[in-house]
């Protein structure tokens, strides 16, 4: 199963006899905010307009925990997850379709949130709403409680042992923009730098301009230039595991599978004992 959808698939979906419950994920990074810009309220964005039946739901509510020693987005309760799933509609039996405002990030967390607990249907919106060209509503729906119960571990999550394990032994990939991974700047985190032996692999490469995904071959192609050959173990990391999702989300379109570390650099570099590399390469 594609892990993505177009635009035009999922209007014929939603038409359908078996039409997807649908998932509004508009979120941004604070950090990414123009100066004076207030802060961006995905709810609000919500409220303006939507893809008739989707049901909004928070990032940093409802797909993640609380910032802390386990990075600025660790994983969410499970119990708590899985109850806002069921109150968005998810069931087990039903395919699920994800989006937000087109970066991607977001829609990619919940995407991989959901497949690692279980759930064996779900697809992101490729390039997010702003490729939607049909009609939007402002009422939201009120879905049937649905079936859904995680159950974790059915695709890859790295911790911080295993990820360091990983840039050792297959393929870790730093999933953040070049000067982040080089150390040059970081804007967010204790430190700058990446985890010995990862590799750069900014996921802003992996789209086109539009936002769309490149095609399968090409990022085939580019993430076995990194080193994904056959039988390599390959794992993504990023800032605190959402734009990491996204790259796990292109490796997965690409048809290689790829493990996350949830905690990502947020973690691993609030941990003075730690090593960290700095430069263009790996070590």
């Amino acid at each position: 199963m594609n892990a993505i959808i177009s635009a035009t698939e999922l209007a014929d979906d939603l038409a359908g006899q078996r039409p997807p419950v649908l998932l509004d994920v508009r979120w941004q990074l604070s950090v990414a905010r123009a100066a004076g810009e207030p802060p961006f309220d995905g709810r609000a964005a919500y409220a303006a307009g939507h893809i008739p039946g989707a049901v909004f739901v928070d990032l940093d509510e409802e797909l993640a925990s609380a910032p802390g020693t386990a990075g600025r987005h660790p994983l969410p309760d499970l119990t708590e997850f899985g109850s806002a799933m069921r109150r968005a509609g998810v069931s087990a039996g039903r395919p699920v379709v994800v989006y937000d405002g087109g970066q991607g990030w977001a829609a990619a967390r919940a995407w991989w949130l959901l497949r690692w607990t279980g759930h064996p249907d779900v697809r992101v919106l490729d390039g997010g709403l702003p490729t939607w060209d049909g009609p939007l509503e402002t009422t939201a729906p009120a879905p049937a409680e649905g079936d859904f119960q995680p159950n974790p571990g059915a695709t890859g999550r790295l911790d911080a042992d295993g990820a360091a394990a990983l840039a050792r032994s297959g393929l870790l990939l730093d999933a953040r923009a070049g000067e982040r991974y080089r150390g040059e700047v970081e804007p967010i985190d204790r430190v700058g730098g990446h985890i010995p032996g990862a590799v750069s692999a900014p996921t802003n490469e992996n789209v086109a301009a539009d936002g769309r995904f490149l095609p399968a071959e090409e990022l085939h192609a580019r993430f076995k230039t990194l080193g994904a050959t056959d039988g390599t173990a390959v794992g993504v990391y990023c800032g605190s595991g959402v734009s990491g999702a996204h790259e796990v989300l292109a490796l997965a379109v690409a048809g290689i599978p790829a493990a996350l570390y949830v905690g990502s650099w947020s973690e691993w570099s609030a941990d003075p004992s730690r090593p960290v590399a700095v430069g263009p390469d790996p070590q």
